[in-house]
């Protein structure tokens, strides 16, 4: 057993078992920015997509459950409608990435999270995104390799979140070398193109504020960043999928950006509208290694003075990085599926699960974390929450170890405390039946916030609360160290996807990693086996009549 195997066990007690270093106090005056900064690159700006119209956000949720249709636009016209086509152009490109990532509003609510204090501020202004970030810091950085089929000049280019704008690092067509660093045995798809957003993480936006466990923190970010851009491209009919594994180092060193500092998490390959298929030459069939290794001409210029090192930071860098190149055997993964749900036992029926007419790009606005807004005098509906687990059950992050989507990684739990038609208890959510098993029978309200960190949210006030669990430690037995990424990048693409269901049906919701998971694991009875509850997702109606400013700039 590798280093992830430690890691994942202390991230699993940590509620009981403090991470070291315990003495870590957040220097916020000295925090780095919420973005790259290269104050000399050539600023492109990207083309405007107001014009563009939505998508519909049934079938990026629901499509493998097989229930896409039951969206009132989500047949094939409502995708016709929204402009899908034979795969990317720079405007989708464009629309995707503000919608994911770019800035899209600024929020000011009177809520329980403890930065209130300092959000009427312009210097700590609350931006909304999309996507859902870990502690809202987003260390997530996206990059665009384009080639010869591509509306630019080929080259590498970052996406600057603040701008909405492309800035580039380097020119000339760099994708043979990224496709020689995905290695010959890549999906057909990730090989046939000349397109990738080559995803980074940037340690210390997050390591500044969480420390050790902020490795479980970015592998959580890729994967909600990945899964909003599933979602939209579903809405048009496209598909996206990640490859993570590849030779890592080598693309560290085309972003020039130092491993142990930065590194690559996962490449996603795009379709480009009107390309033929890249014919590759010899040696990157072959997987040689060029001569000539191109740089990023631009480097992230450091806001903070101070930067903190921290060892398990490290050692999960390492660990994930050995046999970064080796990509598992088709069908390793199939070994860590999530668990059937057990036969027989109390069940309590759902409604068929069916998502409003509304689009992709509406919910993701309309996208915010509900803090301490519940209100428990409104129960959700049973038909509400049956939509949302089935979003959630029907989460793949997909990718080269499981580029058909069969595999699935998590499964969701479901505590019941305002929803009507449903007796109060802890549930398993059985996606093959659409019901739910007793588990824990009673009221959970007093567990659920008794085992809750932070102020920020009364849990009882939720109409549910629902917990993926991952068998992490199967998956790393199955691929190895750097199955990390995956099993919690899955939990974070599940949080994405409850998002956005939630959005959709016009429900709160709010995620949080700051639980003690011993306590899940033995309220529903886990202790025997290897499934590791990762998050918390609360769903339920809030309060009416909110004190809330609202700022939209896209």
């Amino acid at each position: 057993m590798g280093y992830a195997h430690e890691y994942a066990h202390a991230i699993l007690h940590r509620g009981r078992v403090p991470m070291e270093p315990t003495d870590h106090v957040v220097n916020w005056t000295d925090a780095p920015r919420k973005g790259k900064f290269h104050p000399d690159a050539e600023t492109f700006a990207l083309p405007g997509t107001e014009d563009l119209a939505d998508a519909p956000v049934a079938p990026g949720l629901l499509d493998a459950a097989g229930t896409a249709g039951a969206a009132a636009d989500g047949g094939a016209g409502g995708r016709e409608a929204a402009g899908a086509a034979g795969g990317f152009s720079l405007t989708l490109l464009s629309a995707m990435l503000r919608d994911s990532y770019g800035l899209t509003g600024r929020r000011l609510g009177v809520q329980a999270n403890t930065d209130l204090p300092g959000l009427p501020f312009y210097t700590h202004a609350n931006w909304s995104r999309g996507t859902a970030g870990g502690g809202g810091l987003y260390p997530v950085s996206v990059h665009w390799a384009s080639g010869p089929s591509g509306p630019l000049t080929p080259g590498l280019h970052y996406y600057d979140v603040h701008r909405h704008a492309l800035q580039r690092l380097l020119a000339g067509d760099v994708t043979g070398l990224v496709r020689e660093a995905l290695g010959p045995d890549a999906p057909p798809e990730a090989l046939d193109t000349d397109q990738y957003l080559i995803l980074g993480v940037k340690y210390w936006q997050n390591s500044f504020k969480y420390n050790s466990f902020s490795f479980h923190v970015v592998s959580t970010d890729v994967g909600t960043l990945v899964q909003t851009w599933r979602i939209w491209a579903a809405g048009r009919g496209l598909s996206v999928a990640p490859v993570l594994w590849f030779d890592e180092p080598r693309l560290n060193g085309l972003l020039g950006v130092p491993g142990e500092e930065e590194a690559v998490f996962a490449v996603v390959p795009l379709r480009w509208d009107g390309a033929a298929p890249v014919r590759r030459a010899g040696a990157e069939v072959a997987g040689a290694v060029p001569r000539h290794r191109p740089r990023a001409r631009h480097r992230d210029v450091e806001r903070s003075r101070t930067l903190l090192d921290f060892d398990a930071l490290r050692a999960m860098h390492a660990a994930t990085l050995e046999g970064a190149a080796d990509r598992p055997a088709p069908g390793a993964l199939a070994a860590a599926a999530a668990l059937p749900v057990e036969a027989g036992g109390v069940r309590a029926a759902l409604p068929e699960p069916v998502f409003p007419g509304g689009g992709v790009r509406s919910a993701l606005r309309a996208r915010r974390s509900s803090f301490g807004r519940f209100d428990a005098r409104r129960p959700i509906g049973a038909g509400d929450l049956s939509a949302v687990l089935a979003a959630c059950a029907a989460t793949r992050l997909g990718g080269d170890t499981d580029p058909a989507g069969e595999v699935r990684l998590a499964r969701v739990y479901a505590f019941v405390t305002h929803v009507e038609g449903v007796e109060p208890g802890a549930y398993a959510y059985d996606p093959d039946r659409g019901d739910l098993r007793l588990v824990a029978p009673g009221p959970q309200g007093a567990f659920l916030q008794e085992n809750y960190f932070l102020a920020n949210y009364n849990l009882e006030q939720a109409g549910a609360v629902l917990v993926p669990t991952v068998r992490t430690t199967a998956v790393l037995d199955a691929v190895g160290d750097r199955g990390y990424r995956l099993a919690v990048g899955t939990a974070g693409a599940v949080a994405q996807t409850f998002y956005v269901a939630a959005s959709a049906l016009g429900l709160g919701a709010g995620v949080a990693l700051g639980f003690d998971n011993v306590s899940y694991v033995e309220r529903l009875g886990l202790a025997d086996g290897d499934e590791a509850p990762l998050l918390i997702m609360a769903l339920g109606h809030e309060r009416p009549g909110p004190a809330d400013f609202r700022h939209e700039i896209a």
